[in-house]
Formats: structure tokens, C-alpha cells, sequence
């Protein structure tokens, strides 16, 4: 990947302070909080507006290249040639100069949606488009010591959601529960590719290790974690019915409802290794 440029907005603010009443014990009393920000950030390709998602506005060139590889929109980093980020009246836009294959393809992309309604997934015409394919991934051995290390450190890499309580969490884990990795965004699919963005700018193989999200795994987490060849996803919350049967297609490792000392597999390719909690419902 070309070295990039970035606008004046490079560190924007991720929050505000705002001022409020504490009510404790029936006594309500002035007090500052701190807030989250969210805004709407816009991904301009060679000029073209291609989304607008909203999201917390840090890590900005993570989220743009990371939204780019899991949405296929890139094949490769090295597709990405500059990327600059400008604070505008109405939010961020985010430029990316990205290769001129992956541009007429996009613009392919764009010109199939136009002139047609209706709700549900935009663009797509049957039940057969409306979920991309799943690409195959090879699942690693995940032992239940790394998932509760992993865990137990998360929190240490949150510290936005410490302070505002308001976003979510996304981590790349080595084989041990290492946190490598982490970011966050109000959004979880926003911080997920916020992490696989830094993750290969910082060149990370996703041949072993796994992704924690401190959210539930839908669908869209399964794709994104299989599009960049991420074999490992492990769910704070729950899965989704359709997220087991992606997993399930792909071959990925997914792991829902990840509590302290506690866990439920919903998909095991390659078997937890030997001393792993068994598989049960949060209750």
C-alpha cells in the first residue's frame, strides 16, 4: 500500500463532555458526562460517494481500509494508493484513490442499484443475492485458557467504552489470548473493520489467533471475519441463526455468549484444545 496522506482531521475528537443532573438516592445534582461521538462518515472513491455510515470518528483510516477489504470492494491493501480524511460542515469525509480495476467494478456495483425500491437489502433482486457468498477459512485450536485471557484483558483495551460506556469493542487475539490488536466504535461492525484495517496495515497473519467482539455475532461479523481469512470469531453475546450457518459453511470457529469461566461453541471445526470448558448457555 502506498504511504497515505491524511487532512487536517487526522485525530479528531471521539467525545464531548455534556453537562447533566446526577440523580442519587432522590437528590439530583449538576454534574459533566462524557459522550461517544457519533458521526456521519462519508467513503468518497476517486471522487465517487460510495456510503455513509455512522461511526465514531477515530481510527478513521483503519475503518475506510478495513470497510474496503471486507465489503470487497479491494481485493488487496496494496489496491489502496492514498486516503485522506477532512472534517466537512455536515461530518468526515473519508477519500480513498484506490486501483482502477476495483473502481470499475465498483461503479458497476453502483449502477446495479439504481432504479429500484422497496425495503430490505438494497439492491438485490432475489433471495439468493441477499447474502454473499462466504469465503472458506481454516479454523485454528482455540483453548478455553486463551478465550478467558482474552476476556479478562479486553476491558484494558475499551477505554472509550470506560469512559462513555456507549461503544463496542473489537480485538485480535494471538494464540494465547494476547490482545494485539484492538479498536472501537459505537458500531460493532464499525470497530470490527477498524480492527481488520489496523490489523493488516500492521501486517498481523490471521492464520492463528482470533477476532473478540464485545457484541452479539451476526451475520455481517461472519462474513467480514471470513473475507479477510480470520478462522476464529468469539462473541460476547450471541450468534445469530444465520451466523452458525455461515460459520458453519465457511468453517469458521464461533463462539457465542464468551463470560468469564464460561462459554457456548456453536461451531467447532478443529475441536477446542484439551482442558476446555464445555459447551453451555449463558443463564
Amino acid at each position: 500500500m502506498a504511504e497515505r496522506r491524511t487532512g487536517h482531521c487526522h485525530h479528531p475528537a471521539v467525545r464531548r463532555p455534556v453537562d447533566v443532573r446526577r440523580d442519587s438516592g432522590g437528590t439530583p445534582a449538576p454534574a459533566e458526562d462524557s459522550i461517544a461521538l457519533e458521526v456521519p462518515v462519508a467513503l468518497v472513491y476517486n471522487g465517487i460517494s460510495h456510503a455513509v455510515m455512522m461511526a465514531t470518528p477515530g481510527d478513521l483510516d483503519d475503518f475506510a481500509l478495513g470497510f474496503s477489504l471486507t465489503e470487497g470492494i479491494l481485493q488487496s491493501a496494496q489496491e489502496l494508493y492514498d486516503l485522506e480524511v477532512h472534517e466537512e460542515a455536515a461530518g468526515i469525509a473519508v477519500h480513498l484513490e484506490i486501483a482502477a480495476q476495483r473502481l470499475t467494478e465498483l461503479k458497476q456495483r453502483r449502477r446495479s442499484l439504481t432504479g429500484r425500491t422497496g425495503c430490505g437489502l438494497c439492491g438485490t433482486e432475489s433471495l439468493q443475492q441477499a447474502i454473499r457468498p462466504v469465503r472458506p477459512v481454516t479454523a485454528p485450536v482455540v483453548g478455553d485458557t486463551a478465550i478467558q485471557h482474552a476476556l479478562a484483558a479486553l476491558s484494558q483495551h475499551q477505554p472509550l467504552q470506560q469512559e462513555t460506556g456507549a461503544t463496542h469493542g473489537a480485538a485480535w487475539c494471538d494464540a494465547e489470548g494476547n490482545v494485539r490488536l484492538a479498536r472501537e466504535d459505537v458500531g460493532r461492525h464499525n470497530a470490527l473493520d477498524k480492527l481488520i484495517g489496523a490489523a493488516v496495515k500492521s501486517g498481523e497473519s490471521f492464520a492463528d489467533g482470533f477476532a473478540l467482539v464485545s457484541s452479539r455475532a451476526s451475520y455481517e461479523m461472519v462474513q467480514k471475519s471470513c473475507s479477510v481469512g480470520i478462522g476464529a470469531l468469539i462473541a460476547v453475546s450471541a450468534p445469530t441463526s444465520l451466523a452458525i450457518d455461515l460459520a458453519r459453511d465457511a468453517g469458521l470457529l464461533l463462539v457465542g455468549f464468551a463470560r468469564s469461566g464460561r462459554h457456548v461453541i456453536y461451531n467447532n471445526p478443529a475441536a477446542l484444545t484439551e482442558g476446555a470448558a464445555p459447551a453451555r448457555h449463558a443463564g
